[in-house]
């Protein structure tokens, strides 16, 4: 049995489909190298460490989800206190989650018919330029250490479906603040424009 196959196991005994965006399957980020001009598998360090999740890549960041979780640890038993029977709330660690509805379309945006799907629940209109899926380094970056709510993981695509990736369609998706058009996915320098 393969890892891919493993792991779509994994997401079938959980309950989880392609019929339903708000259950997809979910993949780990494999790699921490969107850098790289070269990608050397026999590194440690091109891997994302696989037992800490997603949002603590970097150990620094650590500290502000266990911060996070001990101050609404603290406010929920203060406001338990004061109105009797409120005491249902729970703290938390993560205000997010890795994968939901949202993510999936963030990521499948330039596949017909996940755009229709994506502009329906973005208002009918594709979501700010700096927001899109535009570059796996960046995504990597925002989910791996740089957000407190951007926590996403993968989805299976990532590992068999590389046109994902490409705007074929030609999508007007639009223009970052740096003037910079988004269109295909900018990819690490390792896989030479390759999806």
């Amino acid at each position: 049995i393969t890892n891919f196959e493993y792991l779509m196991e994994l997401n079938k005994l959980a309950g989880r489909t392609f019929n339903d965006l708000m259950q997809y399957p979910v993949f780990p980020f494999i790699l921490s190298d969107y850098k790289s001009k070269e990608l050397n598998l026999t590194q440690h360090s091109v891997y994302r460490k696989l037992n800490r999740p997603i949002s603590i890549q970097d150990e620094t960041k650590e500290q502000k989800y266990i911060d996070t979780y001990k101050y609404l640890e603290t406010e929920v038993a203060a406001q338990g206190s004061m109105i009797p029977g409120l005491n249902t709330a729970k703290p938390y660690h993560y205000g997010s989650h890795y994968s939901n509805s949202g993510i999936v379309l963030h990521f499948l945006v330039r596949v017909p018919p996940f755009t229709s799907m994506f502009l329906d629940f973005q208002g009918k209109s594709f979501d700010i330029a700096d927001r899109s899926f535009h570059d796996m380094s960046t995504t990597w970056w925002l989910s791996s250490s740089e957000s407190a709510t951007d926590v996403k993981e993968l989805i299976p695509e990532f590992f068999y479906f590389p046109e994902f990736l490409c705007n074929r369609e030609r999508f007007n998706l639009g223009v970052k603040q740096s003037g910079e058009v988004v269109d295909h996915v900018k990819l690490p320098p390792w896989a030479h424009n390759d999806p």
